[in-house]
């Protein structure tokens, strides 16, 4: 599904936030991302959503290669592609229903459509209520649903995510991971990037390090046979 091959991301200045990556996720895996504060995590996720794109090697998603993704056929890309980020990024002028739409009137689906896949997705998030109420009367943990609910509303193959449980306490943190992994058990792969290695420590999933760019260490490989080191 995803495929880095020694992939490198060195920014203008001479920072290079990935060294040498390889890396491969198969379909309706859910991988942790952790690592120090510049490690590498939001670039990893940032090169799969293309919004960076690999200044050495190769990165395929879904068996293409992102480096002959034109600018012009990058939203054609995101439509299997949800992006979930600490910040929301939530429109405050508009309902929580528009901001979850947003994806789908972007990419010109139709007027009743839409409405079933948003209230869907709303209710999946257990947001279907507050529809019509706007983003700044919600609460931080609402707001991340939100978010959420805008990111799987285009039934996307893959969802990244980005610190999303980051300002979150223990127990709306369990929730929104909670919510991940019913993503997982109906094919969604996703990446999510964390620093809370006591909450992904409750779930049984794939977890790799990055350390100033580097793979350091992958639960993936650890958990192979020995006769498979060879």
């Amino acid at each position: 599904m995803i495929r880095f091959d020694n992939v490198s991301k060195r920014y203008p200045g001479g920072q290079e936030a990935l060294k040498n990556l390889t890396l491969q996720i198969d379909k309706g895996e859910l991988v942790f991302v952790t690592g120090h504060s510049g490690a590498g995590k939001s670039t990893l996720l940032r090169l799969i959503g293309l919004i960076e794109k690999p200044t050495r090697g190769q990165l395929l998603v879904d068996n293409r290669s992102t480096r002959g993704i034109r600018k012009g056929k990058i939203p054609a890309y995101r439509r299997d592609l949800g992006m979930v980020f600490q910040d929301h990024k939530l429109l405050f002028d508009r309902t929580v229903f528009d901001n979850v739409a947003l994806p789908l009137v972007i990419a010109g689906m139709g007027h009743r459509e839409i409405g079933k896949r948003v209230r869907a997705a709303l209710d999946s998030v257990d947001l279907l209520r507050k529809e019509k109420q706007r983003p700044e009367t919600l609460s931080s943990g609402e707001q991340q649903r939100v978010g959420i609910a805008r990111a799987i509303v285009g039934r996307p193959k893959i969802v990244i995510a980005d610190e999303p449980t980051g300002n979150l306490d223990p127990e709306l943190s369990l929730g929104i991971m909670r919510l991940f992994d019913r993503f997982r058990e109906i094919g969604v792969t996703l990446l999510i990037a964390s620093h809370d290695l006591a909450l992904i420590g409750q779930f049984g999933h794939r977890h790799i390090a990055l350390s100033d760019g580097v793979l350091e260490y992958d639960s993936a490989a650890e958990a192979k046979p020995a006769s498979d080191a060879y």
